[in-house]
Protein backbone atom coordinates (compact mmCIF):
# COMPACT_ATOMS: atom_id res chain seq x y z
CA UNK A 1 0.00 0.00 0.00
CA UNK A 2 2.79 2.67 0.73
CA UNK A 3 3.85 1.93 -2.91
CA UNK A 4 0.89 3.52 -3.92
CA UNK A 5 0.56 6.26 -1.51
CA UNK A 6 4.43 7.54 -2.24
CA UNK A 7 2.88 8.01 -6.08
CA UNK A 8 -0.40 10.03 -4.77
CA UNK A 9 1.10 12.09 -1.86
CA UNK A 10 1.26 16.22 -2.22
CA UNK A 11 4.71 17.95 -2.19
CA UNK A 12 5.73 18.52 1.41
CA UNK A 13 3.84 15.72 2.20
CA UNK A 14 4.06 13.65 5.88
CA UNK A 15 3.92 10.13 6.80
CA UNK A 16 3.61 8.35 9.56
CA UNK A 17 4.56 4.68 10.09
CA UNK A 18 3.42 2.29 12.46
CA UNK A 19 2.23 -1.05 12.98
CA UNK A 20 3.27 -3.52 9.83
CA UNK A 21 2.46 -6.45 11.45
CA UNK A 22 2.50 -8.09 7.97
CA UNK A 23 6.26 -7.78 8.24
CA UNK A 24 6.89 -8.87 11.43
CA UNK A 25 8.04 -12.64 10.80
CA UNK A 26 9.09 -12.22 7.24
CA UNK A 27 12.05 -13.87 6.67
CA UNK A 28 12.51 -11.57 3.82
CA UNK A 29 11.03 -8.21 4.46
CA UNK A 30 9.07 -6.56 1.73
CA UNK A 31 11.13 -3.45 0.42
CA UNK A 32 9.37 -0.08 -0.75
CA UNK A 33 9.18 0.79 -4.59
CA UNK A 34 8.47 4.46 -5.56
CA UNK A 35 11.21 5.80 -3.19
CA UNK A 36 12.38 8.73 -5.84
CA UNK A 37 8.98 10.30 -4.61
CA UNK A 38 10.65 11.28 -1.67
CA UNK A 39 12.91 13.07 -3.03
CA UNK A 40 10.44 14.51 -6.08
CA UNK A 41 8.05 15.49 -3.53
CA UNK A 42 10.32 16.43 -0.55
CA UNK A 43 8.04 14.28 1.34
CA UNK A 44 8.73 12.84 5.26
CA UNK A 45 8.57 9.54 6.44
CA UNK A 46 8.54 9.12 10.32
CA UNK A 47 8.35 5.94 12.31
CA UNK A 48 6.49 5.66 15.35
CA UNK A 49 6.13 3.05 18.28
CA UNK A 50 3.54 3.40 20.57
CA UNK A 51 5.14 3.04 23.88
CA UNK A 52 6.93 5.85 23.45
CA UNK A 53 4.01 8.17 23.86
CA UNK A 54 2.51 6.82 26.59
CA UNK A 55 2.34 9.30 28.48
CA UNK A 56 -0.11 11.03 26.06
CA UNK A 57 -2.48 8.59 26.26
CA UNK A 58 -5.03 11.01 28.37
CA UNK A 59 -4.87 13.84 26.25
CA UNK A 60 -5.08 11.86 23.08
CA UNK A 61 -8.30 10.13 24.15
CA UNK A 62 -9.59 13.57 24.86
CA UNK A 63 -8.36 14.75 21.71
CA UNK A 64 -9.57 11.85 19.56
CA UNK A 65 -13.19 12.30 21.15
CA UNK A 66 -13.57 15.59 20.08
CA UNK A 67 -12.53 15.15 16.26
CA UNK A 68 -14.68 11.92 16.18
CA UNK A 69 -17.38 13.56 17.31
CA UNK A 70 -16.44 16.67 14.63
CA UNK A 71 -16.02 13.86 11.51
CA UNK A 72 -12.61 15.22 11.08
CA UNK A 73 -10.81 11.40 12.57
CA UNK A 74 -12.73 8.45 10.50
CA UNK A 75 -12.33 4.99 12.41
CA UNK A 76 -12.45 1.90 11.00
CA UNK A 77 -12.54 -1.36 11.41
CA UNK A 78 -13.14 -4.76 9.60
CA UNK A 79 -15.11 -7.39 11.33
CA UNK A 80 -15.34 -11.43 11.58
CA UNK A 81 -18.46 -12.41 12.86
CA UNK A 82 -18.64 -16.00 14.61
CA UNK A 83 -15.53 -17.61 16.60
CA UNK A 84 -15.01 -20.38 13.31
CA UNK A 85 -14.02 -17.19 10.92
CA UNK A 86 -11.39 -16.06 13.96
CA UNK A 87 -8.99 -18.02 12.85
CA UNK A 88 -8.72 -16.99 8.94
CA UNK A 89 -8.74 -13.43 10.66
CA UNK A 90 -6.02 -13.66 12.51
CA UNK A 91 -4.19 -14.66 9.29
CA UNK A 92 -5.55 -11.86 7.43
CA UNK A 93 -3.90 -9.56 9.90
CA UNK A 94 0.01 -11.26 9.43
CA UNK A 95 -0.96 -10.87 5.47
CA UNK A 96 -1.92 -7.49 5.60
CA UNK A 97 -5.49 -8.12 4.45
CA UNK A 98 -7.65 -5.66 7.05
CA UNK A 99 -7.79 -2.23 7.43
CA UNK A 100 -8.06 -0.57 10.58
CA UNK A 101 -8.23 -3.09 13.70
CA UNK A 102 -9.40 -6.50 13.34
CA UNK A 103 -12.49 -7.57 15.61
CA UNK A 104 -13.76 -10.78 15.81
CA UNK A 105 -17.47 -11.10 17.33
CA UNK A 106 -18.21 -13.93 19.19
CA UNK A 107 -21.81 -14.59 18.84
CA UNK A 108 -23.83 -16.27 21.48
CA UNK A 109 -26.85 -18.31 21.16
Amino acid sequence: MLDEVLLHMNIHGRIAAFGMISQYNLSKPQGIHNLFSLIENRLTMRGFVERDYVQMHPQYGEWAAQKLQEKKLIYLQDEAIGLENAASAFVGIYHGRNIGKQIILALCA
